[in-house]
């Protein structure tokens, strides 16, 4: 079996909640972009968010986690954008 066929076979196997993870991994080893690909390598932060640092990302969860959130394609009607 080849290595790309091995690669489609694990990720079809995946659980649903692990794809956006397993995304941003094969994502980032496809970036022809050094600098693209070293961010998206780098890895994940573990200080605790703050309002004060992370420029209201806390708060957004907080809220998306309410269900006060809108859905992208939401968004894109309200600006215009479909």
């Amino acid at each position: 079996m080849s290595h790309r066929a091995t690669l489609h076979r694990i990720v079809d196997a995946l659980p649903e909640e692990e794809l956006t993870a397993a995304e941003h991994v094969l994502g980032s080893l496809a970036a022809a972009d050094p600098v693209e690909r070293a961010l998206l390598l780098a890895p994940i932060s573990k200080e605790p968010d703050t309002d004060d640092a992370d420029g209201g990302l806390t708060e957004a969860r907080q809220e998306l986690a309410r269900g006060e959130g809108i859905s992208t394609e939401e968004l894109e009607r309200e600006l215009g954008l479909e």
